[in-house]
């Protein structure tokens, strides 16, 4: 007779002969009965086996099989009041696809207390735990719903180069490669792409790895993370914040919807959040601090204490403290305010952006401004000469935002595989 594999999920709502494949999560020897409590992505069902009532073989081998192995469970589904779910599977064969080693590197129990950096060396171990499964289930929501949300509203995906030739925001910590007899650099974002993209096809999006090389070693910074950004033509500051709102209402709401159980199994209740616009003078003036000063994470704190549950957009920046391609109000080099942004959530900065600058000689202008050399920029400005369309803006840092709505307490908890200043394996 043939069998089809069920998810443990759908075990539940069959009857008779099942066929499961998971890892052993925990094992109980009471000497003439013993459980395997088997788990995949999809949930857990017990696995009960009683002296006689089954093959010797089958019985023997409940009790050898250790911990995190990969079996392969045939057996009857039968009704159990003690069984967790109600259900559990008389085996009548069990085969071992994979024997873990025993014993394990690290804890992997749902109350494990091994240290962050431990599991963190021992990655493909920790993700076996339900916590950690639960994290990145929510992210692959985050990702999906962002695609959705873009596309549906006629946006183009795009794939920037992660390889480029001159620092992208003008900034000096980047990483330096090879590129056959020329030097290049990890992109530490996809900024001058997406602009060029939406100057010719009016709405790009992408989710893209950069990096940066920047030596901090903070629980809000990684150095390779990954970007959900926007371009829009015709559009300034306020509509791509607005297209902001509108996202991160959808994406939550999304998790909300899809991810009930990995929010419960983390601890995590999740509203739809409220929105404030705030100029950056006001936000001064609330916060009684320096102006011409970027805010500090106690800045975003306080902010988030005043308006809980927010995305609160602090807008109209300080021209000096935002990037050379920002529009300075008016369109005018001598401004002192910018088309540029902040977006806060949850105490800590997800995004900034904001209305790009699209005129050549004032883009040259702002470079020198902020002591650039246009010449190093020269494939950059020319794409604005030949019918460029003012456009904004603006980009989430997936891990970042990913902690913020969890409430982790380290980014590189919302990271598989994080990439940090002392990090480079596995």
């Amino acid at each position: 007779m043939s069998f089809m594999r069920t998810y443990i999920k759908d075990v539940f709502k069959k009857k008779g002969k099942v066929e499961v494949y998971g890892w052993v999560h925990d094992i109980r020897d009471l000497s003439k009965i013993r459980f395997i409590i088997l788990r995949d992505i999809s949930g857990r069902i017990q696995i009960t086996g009683v002296k006689g009532k089954i093959s010797a073989k089958v019985f023997n081998l409940m009790d050898s099989v250790s911990r995190e192995s990969v079996i392969k469970v045939r057996g009857n589904l039968k009704d159990s009041k003690q069984a967790p779910g109600g259900k559990e599977i008389i085996p009548t064969e069990i085969e071992v696809i994979a024997l873990a080693e025993s014993p394990l590197l690290i804890d992997v129990g749902d109350r494990s207390k091994t240290e962050l950096s431990k599991r963190l060396d021992y990655r493909f171990l920790d993700l076996h735990r339900a916590k950690i499964q639960a994290i990145f289930k929510i992210e692959s929501t985050i990702t999906t719903a962002f695609r959705e949300y873009f596309i549906k509203k006629g946006f183009i995906e795009m794939q920037p180069p992660s390889v480029i030739s001159s620092a992208s925001e003008g900034g000096t910590e980047l990483f330096s490669v090879k590129y056959f007899e020329k030097n290049a650099y990890l992109a530490q974002s996809p900024q001058l792409y997406k602009q060029m993209v939406a100057c010719s096809m009016e709405k790009a999006m992408t989710i893209t790895p950069v990096w940066r090389a920047e030596k901090h070693n903070t629980i809000r910074h990684l150095n390779e993370c990954r970007q959900m950004d926007i371009e829009m033509a015709f559009a300034g500051q306020i509509e791509v914040m607005k297209e902001m709102e509108s996202a991160v209402k959808y994406i939550v709401s999304e998790i909300i919807k899809n991810n009930k159980k990995e929010l419960d199994l983390l601890g995590v209740k999740l509203k739809i959040p409220k929105v404030k616009y705030l100029s950056y003078d006001k936000t001064v003036k609330l916060l009684k601090i320096k102006y011409g000063e970027d805010l500090s994470p106690e800045d975003e704190r306080k902010l988030n204490e005043k308006f809980p549950d927010t995305i609160l957009f602090v807008h109209s920046w300080p021209v000096k403290i935002k990037p050379f391609y920002i529009m300075p109000k008016g369109g005018n080099v001598d401004s002192k305010l910018s088309e540029g942004f902040d977006a806060l959530y949850k105490g800590m900065e997800i995004s900034s952006g904001g209305q790009r600058i699209h005129l050549p000689s004032l883009l040259e202008k702002m470079l020198r401004k902020k002591g650039l050399n246009p010449k190093d920029f020269k494939s950059y400005i020319d794409s604005f000469k030949f019918g460029a369309p003012y456009h904004s803006g603006w980009s989430i840092g997936l891990e970042r935002f990913t902690q913020c709505l969890l409430g982790l307490d380290n980014i590189r908890e919302a990271c598989m595989f994080p990439r940090d200043r002392d990090r480079l394996t596995p």
